[in-house]
């Protein structure tokens, strides 16, 4: 039998097999393109996440060279806050990336845990990601689904540094996904929360667009939710694209309101009057959270862990252990909104792959 991703409802039927010298060991997360994997890495006998991909995206030519190309760029940057990429392939007509297993929890499982963050940890976290989109930017990659699901957030070192924040899931991009399909009518690469005006325009993108997003997800962190909440996808689409956002300190009253000024400018609809980097805009969102007042670093309980990244008590404590990290992209179809509106109301959110 060849490799090949398992049917919904049979995530073992790969279990133990082994795959490009990975041995499968159990599932972290799937969706409608990807099936990703805690794998063993037999040469080298370490833990590595394995995402393998849909057979039909492995029968595009041109998509398959383009995706080896793209995560050969995204394997060649070094940086501490982007999960690195191993190995980037094809085996037995499937598409696989290897990377390393991060052992925590990804923003979304973070905020369902917890609600909005403090605002100094807030600033720290989009610090951490600002630094490896724009050394992404550096090597002409743009992310296009950053959201908190691909923000993974590990042990920090000290007291000063309380977590270590990575960055993930570059391999996919629109542009290689166009070629399969994924990307028609009513389809984005990319979860329609945190998708930048242009995205949806289908104009031609740059870093500013990753500007935005971060934005978005930055006003979840300290709102409790995305800036723009409406009742339909569509409605959504309009919002992004028209609808001003509302001013941060009246979703929560009380935060330094210069935060206001800082996140209007990250998420203006136009490319041109954002922040030019991410950087930049982590660097103005630091100094206005400074006006909360000077306090050591607030630090985040993660919950205990094992190397599988599961909650390491046997009985689940209160609230419920938060999912594993997620990593793989969701595309979004018109005929999902409902679904997608049922997904923010349950009590553990998972995002699919």
């Amino acid at each position: 039998m060849s490799a090949g991703i398992p049917a919904a409802g049979r995530p073992s039927d790969l279990y133990g097999r082994r795959i490009a010298g990975y041995r499968v060991e159990s599932e972290i997360g799937r969706g409608g393109m990807a099936v990703v994997y805690k794998a063993t890495d037999l040469r080298l006998d370490r833990t590595v996440a394995l995402k393998l991909l849909a057979p039909e995206l492995a029968r595009n030519d041109t998509f398959r060279k383009r995706f080896v190309h793209e995560s050969k760029v995204a394997a060649a940057i070094d940086h501490p806050h982007i999960v690195p990429v191993f190995e980037a392939g094809e085996t037995e007509g499937l598409l696989y990336i290897a990377m390393r297993y991060v052992a925590g929890l990804d923003l979304r499982a973070l905020l369902d845990r917890t609600g909005p963050l403090p605002v100094d940890t807030a600033a720290r976290i989009a610090g951490q990601v600002a630094s490896a989109l724009d050394a992404a930017h550096d090597h002409d990659l743009v992310h296009r689904d950053v959201k908190p699901g691909n923000i993974l957030i590990a042990e920090g070192t000290d007291s000063d540094h309380p977590e270590h924040v990575y960055l993930t899931d570059f391999g996919l991009t629109k542009k290689s996904l166009s070629l399969t399909g994924f990307t028609g009518v009513g389809q984005f690469v990319g979860t329609l929360d945190y998708v930048a005006p242009e995205q949806i325009s289908g104009k031609p993108v740059d870093g500013r667009c990753d500007v935005y997003s971060l934005g978005c997800v930055v006003y979840e962190t300290l709102a409790g939710g995305p800036p723009f909440q409406r009742d339909d996808d569509m409605a959504l689409l309009w919002a992004h694209q028209y609808d001003p956002p509302p001013p941060l300190t009246s979703r929560r009253p009380g935060l330094p309101p210069a935060l206001d000024g800082v996140l209007a400018r990250a998420l203006a609809k136009s490319p041109e009057d954002r922040w030019p980097t991410c950087l930049e805009f982590a660097g103005a969102l630091r100094r206005a959270a400074a006006a909360d007042g000077g306090h050591p670093p607030t630090r985040i309980d993660l919950p205990a862990v094992t190397p599988a990244g599961l909650p390491a008590t046997a009985a689940p404590p209160d609230p419920p252990p938060p999912p594993p990290p997620q990593w793989a992209l969701p595309v979004i179809r018109p005929e999902l909104r409902d679904h997608r509106q049922a997904q923010r109301a349950r009590p553990e959110r998972q995002d699919t792959p």
